[in-house]
Order: structure tokens, then sequence, then C-alpha cells
């Protein structure tokens, strides 16, 4: 194992999720709700990727309220226009006084509205957050993915999603066409609580599983959105983040499982990383991690002992192919 570590990279920052774009919504509607929006000034000619209707008729117009497609935030304003903003990996919304500049670097609007503004910021260079002015019902419908709400389903319509398509867990959790908010973060503590496999296959899961895995999901979801709203109280939600403390697995990757004390593996792969307990989830065996195993071959610990084994600068046990 001696050189890998250059093979896991740093934790990146995961696209704000089912219990976040709540939070941004409730603390909004306190704000804007009723209130018409003065004006847009634009940072970046790329966040804006509609043409008509113009940007510019949202400006005058009431907010009446707000929604939540999937991980979008949508802002409803009379006249059955909206916009749609959704905030991708980097993307952070920060309420400041009236007329705030928009910060330099990563600045990229602001929304003046009579009581403040609201800023939208994107770190890093790749610039991937989006806003679209919709006009009309009909158009609004086209950003639904067909994603399941399932706070506002039952066991039967969850079991109807889960096993639509052959995936594995972790992959049908986060696919928005199967479920709607739920993306990297949230999934890891999902599959925790559920103590099942990221890499299980949804055609293999039992009826006493599935159960457990919506029973997981649901109390997953309220319970943090229950937490960040004790915790924000009144104020607006600063710091968003994937990577919180009370976290189980997500983003805990060599740290101690809060419920049997084994250390949390992690898979990376393409821009995104599932991070689970061997004995808990997989019954002491480890994921593959593809590039990882791929370099080690016959090297790659299969199990809690043998990564033990490894790292004390024993010989590993015999392997169990």
């Amino acid at each position: 194992m001696k050189g890998t570590a250059s093979l896991f990279r740093a934790q990146a920052p995961d696209v704000p999720e089912l219990p976040d774009i709540l939070l941004y919504i409730e603390a909004l509607e306190r704000r804007v709700k009723d209130r018409p929006l003065e004006a847009v000034r634009l940072a970046s000619p790329f966040l804006l990727r509609s043409v008509d209707p113009p940007l510019e008729s949202a400006r005058g117009r009431v907010v009446c309220g707000l929604r939540r497609i999937g991980k979008r935030i949508v802002f409803v304003f009379e006249g059955d226009l909206f916009l749609v903003l959704h905030l991708m990996i980097a993307g952070r919304l920060r309420w400041k006084e009236r007329g705030a500049k928009i910060p330099g670097r990563w600045g990229l609007a602001a929304f003046d509205f009579p009581e403040g503004t609201l800023l939208l910021t994107e770190a890093g260079s790749k610039k991937r957050a989006s806003l679209h002015v919709v006009r009309g019902e009909a158009e609004l419908a086209i950003f639904q993915r067909g994603g399941l709400e399932v706070l506002q389903s039952g066991p039967e319509e969850f079991g109807e999603a889960l096993r639509r398509e052959r995936h594995t867990l972790k992959r049908a959790l986060t696919d928005p066409r199967l479920f709607s908010g739920i993306g990297n973060a949230y999934s890891d503590e999902i599959l925790h609580r559920a103590r099942l496999s990221p890499m299980q296959l949804t055609g293999h899961l039992t009826e006493e599983e599935a159960a457990r895995l919506r029973t997981a999901t649901v109390a997953t979801l309220i319970g943090w959105t229950d937490r960040l709203r004790r915790e924000m109280g009144d104020g607006f939600p600063d710091k968003v983040t994937a990577f919180r403390d009370g976290m189980a697995v997500h983003g805990r990757f060599g740290k101690p499982c809060p419920d049997c004390g084994t250390a949390v593996q992690r898979i990376v792969y393409a821009e995104n990383e599932c991070n689970y307990c061997p004995r808990c989830q997989t019954e002491g065996r480890l994921l593959a991690d593809r590039a990882l195993s791929r370099l080690l071959k016959d090297d790659w610990p299969r199990t809690i002992e043998q990564l033990e084994a490894v790292r004390i600068g024993r010989n590993p046990p015999d392997r169990v192919r």
C-alpha cells in the first residue's frame, strides 16, 4: 500500500441536495416572498442559459413563492414567470445588504430586493451553475426529471422506482430520473443507515431490504433537514457543504465508523466518491477501487483483516478468491 495515498484525490464539494435546497427556499421565502425583484446584475454571461423570455422581464415583478424541482430552486413570479436556478457543485447563495457588490473572483450574479441582495457565487474555474427564465407551467415542467419525491410517497412507489432500472444502490439513489433531490453525500448516509452495500444491485434486493432502504432514506432526509433547520434558526444558510460534523461515513475516509469503530473506506470514480463502512455494510469485504485495485492487482486487500495486516506491516492472511 506504500505510495498509494496520492491516488486518492482530495474531497471535492458535492451538489447541494434536498435538505440544503429546502433550507435555502425557507430562508428566501422569509426575505423575498411578496417583494418585487428590483434588479438582476450579471457578472458572468455564462450563467444565463435562456434567451426568451429575457431576464429583464423579471424586473419589477413580485415573488409569489419558491419551489424545489430536484436540486433546482425555482422563483415563482406574478404573471406566470419563473427563474430556475441550479447551483450545480460549487454554486452557493449569500444574503447581503441591499445593493451589495458582487465578489470579483467567484461572483456570478446579484438579485436586488427591497430588503437585501441575494448574491450567487461559484468557487472554482469551471462555471456550471445555470439560470433559466421560463414562462408558463408547461415550460417549467421541462425541468422535471421524473424522480420520485420520497417524502411524499409510499413504500410501493419507492420500490417501483428503485427497481425501474438495473443499477447499484448508490447509482439508483443518485439518479434524478428515479429519486428527486438525493446526491452523493446523503446517499452515503442513507446506505450506511440501511446497512446496505452501495454496490448491491437493485434487482437483488429482498423486500425487507427495500423496506429498510426506504425507512433509512426518509429518516436521513428528514433528520438532516430538521438538524440543519435548528442550527440555522432565523439566519441564512451561509455554510452549505456536503461534509458535515455528525455524518456517519460521507467525507470520513479513514475515520472510525460511529457505530462499530471500523475505518470508513471509499471508492473513487470520475468526479465522485462513495464512502462506506465495510463492517456495517459489506460484511467485512472491501469494495475494489478501480484505479487502485488495477494497480495493486493481487496485492489489493479484500477484507478488513487483510487491510489491517498491510497497515501494520504483516503479511496479509490468505486471500479469499
